[in-house]
């Protein structure tokens, strides 16, 4: 994504700080922390970003400037380890944020890109040796080259690369965006894609990007934007009966789900009117990704379960936040919402019950 002109970096930054200053003021000061300094990792990171330099190199080239209306933060496996290690972390299931591909010149060089990324995963991450520091610290969602969704070609590259992520790869699941060039999921063009993802019984990852036309205002797309478009994209998949139509698909939403908890019911009226069976949102996961208030956690936990609830940081995009707290929990205010043996659950053992190859590995090392 190109930013947009009357935002520049430094603004960008000046606005992330000054509205990291007052929600930590209005929070009253730090929580208690859970991780102790020297102890053993246990929690599962289930949103956190990979960023290759050769996607990185991609981006520079076709003149992509940033994320979520951020600069493109610094991120190497290194130094994901390092902030695993200092929060307490296992492991991070990584995915891709915005812009994925339709930044590139055509369906080739998307697919090329998506592969890379994909075998990058895999090989670079997951299937470390055990001699090195990486040994089981990573998971992976599946990158999908779909720039076009008109394009039916390329809605079928999408799904050839989604088994073969998942079977050959044995990557843990497939991370998909909001819209693509405004085309939401939900929408017809991608259904070849829906029965595919079916079939494979996939955890679906779903990651908010730009909308296609947004408001001017001096603030990050992240801050209001990603949410709503988080809503925009599972509301359309509410009333188009994604839900009902490929039941074996698990879908997770980013940062809490966006406006989704709050607005379940007024959303859902309209899907009841249509089919009283259309499914609601309780069968869905929610992670906690820049959303772990009590605010937040308490309109979740009205329209799910606590099984349903995944702990996610949004590193490395995040790393302003957490340079805010204190060593040792990047997620404290979780504590506010949930009790330990809940704490539990969401540090760690929803997202291995979800995970089961990424429970294999961790069990076997």
């Amino acid at each position: 994504m190109t930013l947009p002109p009357s935002t520049g970096t430094c603004d960008r930054r000046r606005v992330l700080r000054q509205a990291l200053a007052l929600g930590a003021a209005s929070a009253g000061g730090l929580l208690p922390l859970v991780a102790r300094a020297g102890a053993t990792p246990t929690r599962i990171d289930v949103h956190a970003h990979l960023i290759p330099d050769f996607y990185r190199s991609a981006m520079t080239q076709y003149g992509v400037q940033g994320d979520g209306g951020l600069p493109t933060p610094s991120w190497s496996p290194s130094s994901a380890v390092g902030f695993m290690d200092k929060f307490g972390i296992a492991a991070q299931v990584v995915s891709l944020s915005e812009p994925g591909f339709g930044f590139l010149p055509d369906r080739g060089a998307r697919e090329l890109m998506a592969r890379r990324v994909n075998d990058y995963i895999r090989e670079a991450l997951i299937g470390a040796s055990s001699a090195t520091s990486l040994y089981q610290r990573f998971g992976g969602f599946a990158s999908l080259p779909i720039g076009d969704a008109d394009d039916e070609l390329e809605v079928a590259a999408a799904s050839l690369e989604a088994t073969r992520a998942l079977n050959y790869l044995q990557l843990d699941g497939v991370g998909l965006y909001s819209n693509y060039k405004g085309v939401y999921l939900g929408d017809p063009r991608l259904d070849r894609l829906m029965s595919t993802l079916n079939d494979l019984g996939a955890l679906v990852f779903i990651h908010p990007v730009a909308p296609p036309v947004r408001p001017e205002l001096s603030m990050p797309t992240f801050v209001l934007e990603f949410p709503f478009e988080t809503t925009r994209a599972v509301t359309n998949m509410l009333y188009k009966g994604i839900f009902l139509r490929y039941p074996r698909i698990r879908w997770l939403l980013s940062h809490a789900g966006g406006t989704i908890p709050f607005l379940s019911y007024r959303s859902g009226l309209l899907a009841l009117n249509l089919n009283p069976r259309k499914s609601s949102y309780a069968n869905l996961f929610f992670d906690t990704a820049l959303s772990a208030a009590p605010p937040s956690m308490a309109a979740v936990r009205k329209i799910t379960e606590v099984s349903h609830i995944l702990l996610g940081t949004d590193y490395p995009y995040s790393q302003l936040t957490y340079a805010l707290k204190l060593p040792g929990d990047p997620n404290s205010e979780l504590n506010d919402t949930f009790n330990p043996t809940e704490r539990q659950m969401v540090d760690r053992g929803n997202a291995l019950a979800q995970l089961p190859r990424l429970a294999r590995r961790l069990a076997s090392g």
